[in-house]
């Protein structure tokens, strides 16, 4: 076996003991209490460990937020050992890379099947002892049950042919679908759709089927009838690929385009036309659904976007990637000062971004953590001599490389924007609609900020969209449910009305 192994060190006993194993809805044990602000966890690299041999981890293996384990005090802890599995794949850019094959549990490595986990122990620990604290990881979590379809609710799971050949091994994305509350009644009847970008997920669009206002409104007289699908295309570097064409990720944004968006019209009926498509998303999926309006300009009708991920890497959520030095400490002189990554809305910090980057670095080495830096690097750099992402910052420093940051601009909407707009302007100026509260919790609208001063300046054509910021609002403000729902529909029969017109 070739892949990951971590230990996680509990201090409370009553919180831990053996009350949740991974991939189970019980209570918590140590790996699940592991996180940026968690629990200690440490990890080492194994390459073609035999069954029954012995990985070691100690003090001189990375931890966080204890960096090495002669720092734990000594004592009782409750320690669980985990372990995760990794696949060779051979790329078609000639590079050979080792990463976790998603099982369809969204990329989360504490709860993949396959994995490997022990039990918590209860030990005792002294950073002075040689003697050694022996843990067995001898317990495979078990295959993920997918929900069952219903009336409205359908799902699909496909191997994309081109993404499977880049990667050199079977990959899959797929689909959820909420269909029309009368779909089966009209057989004749096509349908607008909505394409939901965001983390990967199962669950109904729009949470149906949890018997909130949505559901109601869903299935209510005089609802204007439209398709809701959420996609699916995790990658071995995170639960979502960020949908587009990428030197580490692969052709995803191509892939989506040309076999998953045209499996879901055959399937269903959709109608195959750039004014009855529209995109929309929160954070992850607000980027991801702005971004394929903007790289794919003739094939959507317009975008509705949440809280985006930065939008201008002058604010990759609070770094300025071509212009800081660090992105963990801003040095002045006698004192650093660290940066923070999440607040709340009354600016109370919540965690740093050194804690959120360390965490990963124990999670996987080379961007291979699962985890959101990570995933960013694997979407936006360019791809490294080793086969892996090339780093936008030292991962245990935060020292910028401004020749990666480069590299990135690319993939700056705000920029792509500011120097296409004479070709993209005419496209998607009325195309574009963005909603982000002004306290966000990560910092986002401070990017959004910036695209806005682009775009209320925007000329031949002027920007028709609009962009909203709401008071005080954190992460992820934004029209929701019923009334996101009407500011679609709306927009579709503009789009299609205009579309006749040119007819």
């Amino acid at each position: 076996m070739t892949g990951r192994v971590y230990v996680a060190i509990a201090r409370d006993a009553d919180r831990t003991p053996a009350r949740r194993s991974p991939g189970s809805n019980a209570l918590q044990t140590p790996i699940d209490l592991a996180g940026p602000t968690g629990v200690p966890l440490f990890s080492t690299m194994v390459e073609g460990l035999a069954a029954g041999a012995t990985a070691v981890i100690d003090a001189d293996d990375f931890g966080h937020p204890v960096q090495s384990l002669r720092d734990i005090p000594a004592g009782e802890y409750w320690v669980q050992p985990f372990v995760n599995v990794y696949t060779k794949f051979a790329r078609k850019d000639g590079h050979t890379v080792w990463m976790h094959m998603d099982q369809w549990e969204g990329q989360d490595w504490k709860q993949p099947p396959g994995n490997l986990y022990g039990e918590p122990v209860k030990a005792t620990f002294d950073p002075a002892s040689s003697e050694p604290i022996k843990l067995v990881a001898d317990k495979i979590i078990p295959p993920i049950e997918l929900p069952a379809d219903t009336a409205l609710v359908k799902r699909f799971r496909i191997q994309s042919k081109t993404l499977s050949e880049w990667w050199g091994q079977p990959i899959y994305f797929g689909a959820t679908v909420l269909l029309p509350r009368d779909y089966e009644k009209e057989p004749d009847r096509r349908y607008p759709v909505a394409y939901i970008q965001g983390h990967f997920s199962t669950g109904a669009p729009g949470g149906f089927g949890r018997g909130g206002e949505f559901d109601k409104y869903w299935i209510a007289d005089g609802t204007p009838p439209m398709i809701y699908v959420t996609l699916q295309h995790p990658s071995p570097y995170y639960d979502d690929s960020y949908a587009v064409n990428s030197e580490n990720n692969g052709p995803y944004g191509d892939a989506i385009i040309k076999e998953l968006i045209p499996e879901v019209e055959s399937r269903f009926r959709a109608i195959a036309e750039p004014w009855a498509r529209v995109l929309t998303g929160g954070s992850t999926g607000g980027w991801i659904a702005l971004a394929h309006q903007i790289f794919y300009p003739n094939f959507y009708g317009g975008t509705f976007s949440l809280c985006p991920d930065g939008v201008d890497f002058r604010y990759h959520q609070i770094v300025n990637i071509y212009d800081d030095e660090n992105a963990y400490f801003l040095d002045k002189g006698w004192t650093k000062v660290e940066r923070p990554n999440l607040r709340r809305p009354d600016g109370s910090v919540h965690s740093m971004m050194k804690d959120e980057n360390w965490y990963e670095l124990v999670v996987g080495d080379k961007s291979r953590s699962g985890g959101q830096w990570d995933i960013w690097e694997a979407t936006f750099s360019p791809v490294g001599e080793d086969g892996y992402p090339k780093r936008i910052w030292d991962k245990r420093t935060g020292v910028i490389d401004k020749t990666v940051a480069e590299a990135w601009k690319k993939y700056d909407l705000r920029h792509v924007l500011e120097t296409q707009w004479t070709v993209l302007g005419p496209k998607i100026s009325r195309k574009l609609h963005v909603y982000m509260g002004d306290m966000d919790s990560y910092y986002l609208n401070n990017a959004l900020e910036l695209m806005n001063e682009f775009l209320s300046k925007a000329q031949d054509p002027p920007f028709e969209g609009e962009i909203v910021f709401e008071r005080k609002a954190p992460h992820c403000w934004g029209p929701r449910a019923a009334d996101l729902h009407k500011l679609m529909i709306d927009h579709v029969e503009r789009e299609q009305a205009r579309a006749q017109q040119r007819k």
